[in-house]
């Protein structure tokens, strides 16, 4: 619903300068925060965490409101502050959900569910903010009315944190629970934010999480500099359509395909997302040669979705955003195939966060000092082609179960043991696990 409300032009989302500084603080304090937030959700449960991580949303969406109506940009700034700090618990909180408390063999499939949920909002947005632009020509101002829908929705979903049932309670199909532990302790997660920074495969995927947010701004800048704003809008709903239909076709038939191993599926899922990424950027670099930001107005013109230049630019932004999902899915696979604890992926999850926002503020930066577009698109494809040997390397680890080494506990030995006063112990694997290891001595 946020991203809804931004697709449709709201509060300080028009003016450039405001939305690069709004998004520039909101970003930097994402990642001063998520270096502890996978920490603090552990600490605190995912009820908790998500209640709290959702409540700077509903706040920032009420701070476009209020720009709207009372010209309010510091409150606008205050609110992306408060935004970041929210947004890094609600999103390590999630990437241990989505990582941990899938089954092995799902955890690409859980990704593309996740992404086509998010992205759907925007997507409703998008498709929203089109009708109107065709129609009248322009967005105009978002009513009070709308503004009112979304903050009700927005309070739903922050209600429904509640319903989130924490690790020992959640039991997967094949009858494991996910942890034993409701939460964890300080201490422990001092120790664990300190074994995961001196984790070389972490250290390995940082430029990965780096770049997987960098292209944004260049995006962003580009839209809103050579469309007009019915065109705009058509590009978000075009932006939404890629992601969900990249994140669902990577997740299902790649990452988690049925007939390979599962490094073997890693290794197709990082082809697939280097040739698309070289595909695409590459049709992008075609296209941005061809003018500047001080090129003259008949070169800088806005498109409109009915000119014939629009054919071959309007579909990259679908693909800009297909590659983007394939990205962040692979990034997330390898995160979740080195580990199926959900303290321990919470940690990843708030690392990547960390280090994805603090790209996303440098390139917001670049941006609101007019930085050339072409340096902005070299830099965000730079990034991601760096960050492919890196990942490589990681790859090569995978191991094709995590089930041995971690340690899983069954529910039924759990109310075995329960019965006869005595701590559950762990088993050497699931019935997952035992489909699997076959293969691997075969």
């Amino acid at each position: 619903m946020f991203s809804a409300v931004s697709n449709l032009g709201a509060g300080g989302t028009q003016n450039l300068t405001l939305s690069d500084t709004a998004n520039g603080v909101l970003y930097g304090l994402f990642a001063v925060t998520g270096l502890v937030s996978g920490g603090i959700a552990n600490v605190l449960g995912p009820k908790i965490t998500l209640f709290i991580g959702t409540l700077g949303y509903a706040l920032y969406v009420g701070a476009l409101w209020c720009y709207q109506t009372q010209g309010t940009s510091w409150f606008l700034i205050f609110a992306g502050a408060l935004l970041g700090i929210s947004a890094a618990l609600l999103w390590s909180a999630q990437g241990s959900i989505m990582m941990s408390y899938p089954l092995e063999k799902d955890k690409g499939k859980a990704f593309g569910v996740f992404w086509a949920i998010f992205q759907f909002g925007s997507l409703i947005g998008a498709l929203i903010a089109m009708a109107i632009n065709i129609r009248s020509g322009s967005l105009g101002s978002v009513s009070t009315s709308t503004y009112i829908a979304f903050l009700v929705i927005i309070f739903v979903g922050i209600a429904s944190a509640f319903l989130v049932l924490p690790p020992n309670q959640v039991i997967r199909s094949d009858g494991t629970i996910v942890k034993l532990q409701a939460s964890s302790k300080v201490h422990e997660e001092l120790i664990g934010t300190w074994h995961t920074l001196k984790d070389w495969r972490i250290l390995a995927l940082l430029p990965m999480f780096f770049a997987s947010n960098y292209f944004y701004a260049y995006q962003g800048s580009i839209n809103t500099a050579r469309f007009d704003a019915p065109t705009r809008a058509l590009n978000a709903v075009l932006e939404g359509a890629g992601a969900i239909i990249g994140a669902l076709m990577i997740g299902f038939f790649v990452l988690d395909g049925k007939r390979f191993a599962r490094r073997t599926r890693g290794y197709l899922g990082f082809a697939v997302v280097i040739a698309v990424t070289i595909a695409v950027w590459a049709c992008g670099l075609a296209w941005q040669v061809t003018y500047t930001r001080d090129s003259p107005d008949y070169v800088l013109y806005k498109i409109n979705y009915k000119d014939a230049a629009y054919r071959t630019k309007g579909p990259l932004f679908f693909f800009y955003y297909f590659g983007d999902a394939c990205y962040q899915a692979l990034a997330y696979w390898i995160m979740s195939a080195l580990s199926n604890d959900p303290f321990t992926l919470a940690r990843f999850a708030g690392l990547y966060k960390a280090v994805q926002s603090a790209g996303a503020a440098g390139s917001f930066g670049m941006d609101a000092v007019d930085t050339p577009w072409l340096n902005e698109l070299l830099a965000s494809w730079i990034l991601m082609l760096f960050s492919f040997p890196l990942a490589f390397l990681v790859l090569r680890t995978v191991k094709e179960t995590n089930y041995e080494d971690e340690q899983v506990v069954y529910v039924e030995d759990v109310q075995k043991d329960h019965e006869q006063g005595m701590t559950p112990e762990a088993d050497s694997g699931s019935i997952e696990k035992e489909v699997v290891t076959p293969e691997i001595k075969s």
